[in-house]
C-alpha cells in the first residue's frame, strides 16, 4: 500500500471539463495545496480540456480566484503561484470529436519527451454523465491511457443511474481499461473523520468488543444540507436524493461503520470488507418499501431569516415534478455482526443545518440498581462541521447524594492535532497518483449499492406519488421519518454544534 511520499515519477494529470466548477472549487485547489506539501512530483503538468474558447490567460485568472475562495491555504503568494501556474495549460476540445484526443496525445507525448521517459498519466473526467464513454472511447482507441501501472482514469459519481446503466458503464470501462486502472471516486471516502473510523474501531481494543448487535440497539447515518438544489436543476431532477446521496456516500459510510475487520490494511482486503455488506443488506419488496423509507419535496420556506422558494418553483424542475429532496429508510444487515440491528440512513436539502453525522445507540445498562433512570451509552461521530468523535456516558453529580448526571468525553481535531487537516480531494488525489484505490470503489462496490436501492427505485417509479410527502425549506423534513425511528428512539440526532460555547 502506498506510504504517500512524495511522488517522484514526472506526472501529467489531464481533467476534462477543465472551465467546470468541480475544477474550480476543488480539484485545483486541491492540487495546488498537494503542490506546496511537496506532494506533487517536482516535475508535472496540468492540462485543462474543456469546450469554451481559450482566452489567454483569463482561465488562470478564475483558477487563482478558485484557490483563494475555496483552498484552506487561502490565497496563493505570488512566487507559488507564478511555479504552480506556469504547469498548467488549456486546450480547447470536443469530446465527441476525436482531433480532440490526437491533439491530447500530441501534448502527453511532448511532456514524456521533455522528461526522457514515459510520465504518470491521471485523466479526470470532471464532466456530465454522457460525456463519459465518448471520452473513455477516445483514450482507448488513441491508446493515450494503455499503460496499466502508469495510467488512471477517475470516474465521478453518479456512476449510473441504476444498475443496469452502471453494469453497462462498468462493462464499457472494462473493455478498454483494467480494472486497477478504474478510480470511481466518492469525495467523502477521503474525510479525514471517515477514513479516522477504521482507525479508532480496529486499533483501539475497548471499542472492538462492543460493535455487534449484542451491544449496540441502532445506528443513525444522516448528511443534512442546508443548500437547495439551487442551479442543477437539469441533473437533481432526474437524480433525486435517494441516487445522488444515499446509493454512494451515506451506503458507503454504513459500510466503513458495519465491515468486518480486514485480514490486512491493504487496498484489496479493505474493499473486499465493503463489498461484503453491501452484499448482505436485506432487499426490500414493494410494499416493504413504503413501511420503510420515508421521501419528501421541500416546499417554500425560510432559512438562515431568507426566503427560500419550494423545489417545484426551482429553475429547471418539471412542475409536476416527484423527485425527492429528502429521504430516511431504515436498513438491516443480515449477517452474524448486525443481525437485528437497524441502520437508519437520512439525507435531505434546505435543512436547518450543514451537518454530516454518525451515532452509534448503545444498549441500555443490564444493571439496575440505581434509583435514577440512566441514559444508554452513545458514540458520535461528526464528519462536519466539527471534525469530533464524542462517547456520552453516566457519571455521578457531585455531592453527598447518588445523583447520575450524562456527560461527553470528546476527542476533536482542532484540539488534538497541530498538523494540517488536508481536504478529502487532496487525500483521495494523491491516491490515485500513487495507484492506491483503496478509498474508491470497485465495480462489484457499485453494482452491490445499487441492488440495495432498486427496490426503492422501482417501487417509486411503479407508485410516483404515493406517500411523497412535503416539508418546509428551514425544517428538519416530514414527521413520518422521525416516526420511522420508533421504537428505537424518539428524534434523529443532529449535529450538537451548539452544545459548547
Amino acid at each position: 500500500m502506498a506510504k504517500h511520499n512524495s511522488i517522484k515519477h514526472p506526472a501529467a494529470i489531464v481533467i476534462f471539463g477543465g472551465t467546470g466548477d468541480l475544477t474550480k472549487r476543488k480539484l485545483i485547489p486541491a492540487f495546488y495545496n498537494l503542490f506546496l506539501s511537496k506532494h506533487l512530483p517536482e516535475k508535472f503538468t496540468i492540462l485543462l480540456l474543456g469546450r469554451n474558447e481559450d482566452k489567454n490567460e483569463q482561465f488562470k485568472k478564475d483558477l487563482f480566484d478558485g484557490i483563494a475562495a475555496f483552498s484552506r491555504n487561502g490565497t496563493p503568494d505570488d512566487n507559488n503561484w507564478k511555479i504552480f501556474s506556469s504547469n498548467i495549460f488549456y486546450q480547447q476540445g470536443n469530446f465527441l470529436d476525436n482531433s480532440t484526443f490526437v491533439t491530447l496525445k500530441e501534448h502527453l507525448d511532448a511532456f514524456d519527451k521533455k522528461n526522457k521517459q514515459r510520465c504518470l498519466r491521471t485523466f479526470y473526467l470532471a464532466i456530465a454523465p454522457q460525456f463519459i464513454e465518448p471520452s473513455a472511447e477516445g483514450l482507448y482507441k488513441n491508446k493515450i491511457c494503455n499503460q496499466v501501472k502508469l495510467d488512471r482514469i477517475v470516474v465521478e459519481k453518479p456512476f449510473g443511474t441504476d444498475l443496469a446503466t452502471a453494469q453497462k458503464l462498468n462493462t464499457f470501462l472494462q473493455k478498454r481499461f483494467s480494472e486497477k486502472q478504474i478510480f470511481r471516486i466518492d469525495h467523502y471516502l477521503g474525510k479525514e473523520t471517515v477514513q479516522n473510523i477504521m482507525a479508532f474501531r480496529f486499533a483501539n481494543t475497548i471499542f472492538s468488543p462492543v460493535w455487534n448487535n449484542k451491544y449496540i440497539d441502532h445506528v443513525e447515518i444522516s448528511l443534512s444540507e442546508q443548500v437547495s438544489i439551487g442551479k442543477r436543476g437539469g441533473y437533481y431532477d432526474g437524480s433525486g436524493a435517494l441516487r445522488d446521496m444515499i446509493q454512494n456516500h451515506l451506503l458507503q459510510l454504513l459500510c466503513v461503520v458495519a465491515m468486518e475487520c480486514p485480514g490486512k490494511y491493504d487496498e484489496a482486503s479493505i474493499r473486499n470488507a465493503k463489498a461484503a455488506v453491501l452484499k448482505k443488506i436485506k432487499p426490500y419488496t414493494e410494499a416493504e418499501v413504503f413501511k420503510n423509507i420515508v421521501r419528501a419535496q421541500y416546499t417554500s420556506g425560510t432559512i438562515n431569516e431568507q426566503p427560500q422558494q419550494g423545489y417545484l418553483q426551482e429553475e429547471n424542475i418539471t412542475p409536476s415534478s416527484t423527485t425527492e429532496t429528502f429521504i430516511a429508510g431504515k436498513f438491516f444487515i443480515n449477517n452474524e455482526r448486525w443481525k437485528g440491528v437497524p441502520f437508519f440512513l437520512a439525507t435531505g436539502k434546505c435543512l436547518p443545518k450543514q451537518a454530516s453525522v454518525i451515532m452509534i445507540q448503545f444498549k441500555d445498562s443490564p444493571y439496575k440498581i440505581f434509583k435514577d433512570d440512566t441514559v444508554p451509552n452513545r458514540l458520535l461521530i461528526s464528519i462536519q462541521p466539527e471534525q469530533e468523535i464524542s462517547l456520552l456516558f453516566e457519571s455521578k453529580v457531585p455531592g453527598v447524594q447518588m445523583k447520575l448526571k450524562p456527560v461527553e468525553m470528546d476527542f476533536t481535531y482542532k484540539e488534538s492535532y497541530t498538523e494540517a487537516t488536508p481536504e478529502a480531494y487532496e487525500t483521495l488525489l494523491l491516491d490515485v497518483l500513487d495507484g492506491d484505490a483503496t478509498l474508491f470503489m470497485r465495480s462489484d462496490q457499485v453494482e452491490a449499492a445499487w441492488k440495495v436501492v432498486m427496490p426503492i427505485i422501482n417501487a417509486w417509479k411503479k407508485n410516483p406519488k404515493k406517500q411523497l410527502l412535503k416539508y418546509a425549506a428551514g425544517t428538519w423534513g416530514p414527521t413520518a421519518a422521525t416516526s420511522l425511528l420508533k421504537p428505537y428512539a424518539k428524534n434523529w440526532v443532529v449535529l450538537p454544534a451548539t452544545k459548547k460555547s
